[in-house]
């Protein structure tokens, strides 16, 4: 209890040397009018319902959304289920596994269904009583604005879709209506006064925006609401060049939070074309980079690397998402990202290479990035061979949010058994480190790619580390890290298995199988390389593929000591067959002679 109280005051701390005297007023003010509201309700609010103008929120249009529930799914949700996060025990700790129920997305799949006419009529009226039990539950037990329901304004701005679309697909009476109509706008209150602004700007701004839109375009004729829409508006416009690179990356760099953002952009733009509230052209030309980005690393987000944070989010639901405009995926040998700072090697056998040369995250926190700074991914046919390990959880574990999103949990290196930065608390970094691109080439013979990073210049005695990545033959990479700087110190050089992998030695490297997929791992001149599973103290050999769980998973580590002149790792990956020795050192000699 006390090292908690610790943590949080440390956070407070933290956060309060990261804001401007801007944010510490408005954070002030937020403060005393969601206290106020929870002594005296909204005032006046039944009076303000009573101006709705409902023939305008009849022709209402709703965004149009891709539907894969299936009839399984549907009967599953009308018995009871309810999409929650990890094991059953993760809410006791975690409060992110309590606010995901509440999202109401189980809900949001069946309206979705009732959108696309795809429930049986025989089974409307059971859907509809069900949705609408469903919701007036969540109300009636989670009175505005106490419980934890309404500590974070990114979760009404979530409900509130699915309160509007209940109340367009489903018939109720009066007293319903009303009722989930004041849910609106108190959640639309709510979120108004409890923007997530200056350091706190991400994902959960986004959200916040689209919840003002969608409950500004209901109540557009009261002055809040016109206020709302103009808000939330105002924030897509202004956020769109922070949140997403000029080369379609995120700014969070994570993959899964892209993927969420970008969702969010589509749902709140379709529904602003579609209504005829605002021309949303300026907006898409970086949404369909942002498509592209995310194409470049797999066909669907459970093909994607799992790079930096992941709570598994979804912008509407499980198995639902808004239509996005995405361009056919052309393969190309090398996309280079250079804003973002990622370069995807994609080759004919269906091997794809990652190599992460860009920053730590969304300055001045950095929540969502991990210490991963030249780390590389490597999957063959969809299969992962070298992977990012994942999140595994946000909270009721520090020492394992603390391995997951650290330098050694990622296939890069790390010095003196530190990370890139500074971890401060789970979602803080400091001391962040900058990676430069400096030189790729390609041709159709070669790909070369080198990068470098100062995140170890911090150290007393300080260090860069270089990566530099050849891509020959179509089918084989050869790695090389050098370092330069001061003193001596420990290199640890790491390859992540994925968990289903096997991994045995073989021609003087290891053989990595996953399923029926297979690469091959040498490591040059570096026999003491081995294979670990599964450490508990520290934490060190493992892999979370999803929120809450984490599994066992073999690691590939080699370790020297040394000054940073002498030391070297050089591993050659064969996708298709063992690299035979020789021919790894004419291609080395070749490439030291032309670089």
């Amino acid at each position: 209890m006390i090292a908690s109280i610790k943590n949080r005051v440390r956070f407070y701390l933290l956060r309060i040397k990261h804001a401007s005297v801007a944010e510490l007023l408005t954070r002030v003010f937020q403060q005393v009018k969601i206290i106020r509201i929870h002594v005296s309700p909204i005032s006046n609010i039944e009076n303000r319902l009573k101006r709705f103008d409902l023939p305008c929120f009849e022709n209402l249009e709703l965004p149009d959304l891709v539907l894969s529930a299936s009839p399984v799914e549907i009967e599953r949700i009308l018995n009871g289920k309810k999409y929650t996060l990890g094991d059953s025990g993760l809410e006791e700790t975690d409060i992110r596994a309590r606010w995901e129920p509440a999202r109401l997305q189980h809900v949001a799949v069946l309206t979705a269904t009732l959108l696309k006419e795809q429930i049986p009529p025989a089974e409307e009226k059971r859907v509809d009583a069900f949705a609408k039990r469903e919701v007036l539950n969540w109300i009636d037990e989670n009175p505005f604005p106490r419980g934890n329901h309404y500590t974070s304004a990114m979760e009404c701005g979530l409900r509130i879709p699915v309160f509007i679309s209940l109340l367009k697909l489903v018939p109720v009476n009066e007293n319903t209506f009303r009722k989930i109509l004041a849910a609106i706008y108190q959640h639309a209150w709510l979120i108004s006064n409890k923007l997530s602004l200056y350091s706190s700007l991400g994902n959960h701004t986004i959200t916040e925006a689209v919840g003002l839109i969608f409950a500004g375009s209901v109540f557009h004729n009261l002055s809040e609401g016109r206020a709302w829409l103009e808000k939330g508006f105002e924030l897509l416009e202004q956020e769109l060049g922070h949140q997403i690179m000029e080369d379609g990356g995120p700014n969070e760099q994570s993959l899964n939070y892209h993927r969420f953002v970008l969702d969010l952009y589509w749902l709140a733009t379709d529904f602003l074309e579609k209504n005829r509230i605002k021309d949303c052209g300026s907006l898409k030309a970086l949404l369909e980079k942002g498509e592209r980005f995310l194409k470049a690393f797999g066909d669907s987000m459970t093909s994607c690397p799992a790079i930096g944070d992941s709570d598994d989010g979804h912008a509407v639901a499980p198995g639902i998402h808004p239509v996005r405009r995405v361009a056919e995926k052309q393969i190309r040998p090398l996309e280079v990202f250079e804003n973002t700072g990622y370069s995807v090697i994609s080759l004919e056998n269906g091997v794809n290479l990652t190599f992460d040369h860009g920053p730590l995250g969304m300055a001045p926190l950095y929540n969502h990035g991990h210490a991963d700074a030249m780390a590389i991914t490597l999957t063959k046919n969809g299969k992962g061979m070298l992977v990012d390990p994942g999140t595994f959880r946000y909270n009721g574990s520090p020492i394992f949010r603390s391995y997951f999103k650290g330098t050694r949990a990622h296939n890069t290196v790390t010095i003196d058994g530190s990370d890139q930065a500074v971890q401060e608390t789970g979602f803080i970094w400091s001391r962040p480190y900058k990676s430069v691109l400096e030189r790729v080439t390609s041709n159709d013979a070669e790909i070369f790619i080198r990068a470098c990073h100062d995140g170890y210049t911090r150290l007393r005695e300080p260090v860069i580390h270089k990566r530099s990545i050849w891509c020959f033959n179509r089918s084989c990479f050869l790695i090389k890290d050098t370092f330069s700087g001061k003193g001596r110190h420990t290199f640890e050089l790491n390859f992540h298995l994925h968990p289903f992998s096997t991994c045995r030695e073989e021609e003087g490297g290891f053989a990595i199988d996953n399923e029926d997929q297979k690469i091959f791992l040498k490591p040059l001149g570096r026999d003491n390389t081995r294979i670990i599973i599964g450490k508990e103290d520290p934490p060190f050999g493992w892999y979370s593929p999803r929120y809450g769980i984490k599994i066992e998973s073999p690691v590939l580590t080699c370790r020297v000591e040394g000054i940073p002149e002498d030391v070297e790792f050089i591993t050659a990956i064969g996708t298709d067959c063992a690299l035979d020795e020789t021919v790894i050192g004419q291609k080395l000699a070749e490439i030291c002679k032309n670089d």
